[in-house]
């Protein structure tokens, strides 16, 4: 028998397993942080505009360096087709998504907005449909799958949209009534249906840049040097918008030593620099659908922390909608991965037993053959019988391979 491992070995064993689940539950953590933290700045008046500024200036210094010196020898020439898909990819990530996602919070809630974020993948489905990068089968399950769970995903995201519900009582009662004076959690109907509408329009935006990514990738092959030209451009952009926004309040641009500017450092250093590699790093090695099928536990950690910290109020329409998102994400995901194992199936090759079963006998025929001279004599057939012509019918299209072959 072996020696036994040391608790030290032990220890490093386990955490080399475990080592993808520890990053996935960590990046899940400091992405909930985030919600939390900006919903808190946002409470405190910290503008969405300016962040979203601020956010994306931190993200261009925090990748900037690791880009340019990592990507150096794979990063290929600028080109200005190139370039426009990158202003564009900017356009839609920056403006789109995230201003709306955070005025969209602003008017509704931390923990409604990291729920309704869960239909990201069933709408990313959608436009990968609309754009033909996707193709559907819908006799295969796979495919039946990703249907049902995207109007299942969408039809959860309405139903928090539209209903709301009595409040739930999660915290006590000597926390809940601690509320900032910029807490939306008991916004009006139509706020809330404002909000919500901002934040679908995010998920379009966000589903959006995963569309137009995986499109400017085949041609700018260098993941972090694209995440640090779309920080670069949506800043520029962000600070045109904020500045036409926000044109009669100069003073937003002051940050208080807060939240506000924690929220700022803590939104570009971890969500957009931090996340950015470590989710790259799981992705290689367990695959999108392992990432991906985590992604509910983000708005478990949100909806918890926000209850307590930010004394936010929980409804029954959030609780049933984001459990049906969550559903329908799992459909998705579900749907994906069976068709993946599908593909992955059809490309191996036959094994050897099926193609001894496939193969047709050779057929064994006179060289010279005729059929014209079927009247002829025996004798003639005799010696026209000293060679032979061997016909193999293959596989593989319907080649016909003669081989000669001399008699015993």
């Amino acid at each position: 028998m072996g020696e036994e491992l040391s608790y030290c070995e032990k220890v490093r064993a386990w955490f080399t397993k475990s080592k993808a689940f520890l990053l996935i539950l960590s990046l899940q953590f400091g992405s909930a942080g985030m919600y939390i933290i900006t919903m808190d700045a946002l409470n405190k008046g910290l503008s969405h505009y300016v962040f979203v500024v601020y956010r994306n200036v931190v993200a261009t210094l925090a990748l900037g360096p690791f880009a340019f010196f990592l990507e150096r020898k794979v990063r290929p020439k600028m080109t200005p087709r190139i370039f426009a898909e990158i202003v564009a990819l900017a356009f839609i990530e920056i403006i789109l998504d995230q201003c709306f996602t955070f005025l969209g919070m602003k008017l509704t809630s931390a923990s409604f907005a990291s729920a309704v974020m869960n239909s990201v993948p069933s709408i990313t489905f959608v436009l990968a449909i609309i754009f033909r990068l996707e193709r559907m089968n819908i006799r295969n399950i796979g495919c039946q799958a990703k249907v049902t769970g995207t109007v299942v995903s969408l039809g959860g995201a309405i139903l928090m949209a539209m209903y709301k519900g009595p409040i739930l009582n999660i915290v006590t009662s000597s926390t809940t009534h601690v509320a900032h004076n910029g807490n939306n959690a008991n916004a009006t109907a139509d706020h809330w249906l404002m909000g919500a509408i901002f934040i679908l329009i995010g998920c379009a935006g966000f589903s959006g840049f995963y569309i137009l990514q995986a499109i400017t990738l085949r041609k700018y092959p260098a993941e972090m040097s694209l995440a640090t030209w779309v920080c670069f451009i949506g800043a520029i952009q962000s600070s045109a918008v904020t500045a036409y926004m926000e044109r009669d309040s100069p003073q937003v641009w002051i940050l208080a030593p807060d939240s506000r500017l924690l929220a700022c450092l803590y939104a570009g250093v971890v969500t957009s620099a931090i996340q950015f590699y470590v989710q790259g790093l799981v992705i290689k090695t367990t695959g999108p659908v392992f990432v991906t099928a985590f992604n509910p536990l983000r708005m478990i950690i949100v909806t918890a922390f926000a209850s307590i910290l930010l004394s936010e109020k929980l409804y029954l329409g959030s609780v049933i909608g984001g459990v049906v998102v969550v559903v329908g994400l799992y459909l998705v995901v579900w749907g994906k991965s069976k068709e993946k194992k599908g593909v992955k199936h059809a490309m191996l090759p036959p094994s050897p037993e099926k193609e001894i079963q496939q193969q047709q006998l050779p057929v064994t025929v006179p060289r010279n053959f005729d059929v014209s001279n079927n009247n002829n004599n025996d004798d003639d057939d005799d010696n026209n019988m000293d060679h032979q012509l061997m016909v193999v019918v293959g596989i593989k299209n319907n080649d016909v391979e003669a081989r000669r072959s001399s008699s015993c």
